[in-house]
């Protein structure tokens, strides 16, 4: 692994341990987040929980390579439905670029450990 994909790895585990926690703790800017998108409480936690998992399984990719290719893979399938949602509901790039921008470091991630 290089240099690059594990601060990468890193950086997107914080991430998603941060946001994911919010989701599962249904904090109040995550519940209001939820109806915004058309979710329900019970759906975003899942999502949260999605989200702590990926961000495990990147931290773990530091030692196991392939878990963090898979972890990544997951996170970026997830955030590309995030994207999906966005778009569907008509939201505007101020909306929709925290996941964007987070699904091209995760890209950039998986290119990291593939090529390497």
């Amino acid at each position: 692994m290089t240099l690059a994909a594990a601060i990468l790895a890193v950086l997107l585990a914080l991430v998603f341990l941060a946001l994911g926690t919010a989701k599962i703790l249904a904090l109040q800017p995550m519940r209001e987040l939820a109806a915004e998108a058309g979710f329900s409480v019970a759906a975003y936690r899942r999502i949260g929980l999605l989200e702590v998992a990926g961000a495990v399984g990147l931290l773990v990719g530091l030692f196991q390579p392939l878990i963090g290719v898979l972890a990544a893979a997951g996170l970026l399938l997830l955030l590309g439905g995030a994207v999906v949602v966005h778009l569907r509901k008509g939201d505007g790039p101020r909306k929709y670029a925290p996941a964007l921008v987070c699904g091209l470091l995760a890209a950039t991630y998986l290119v990291l450990q593939l090529a390497a």
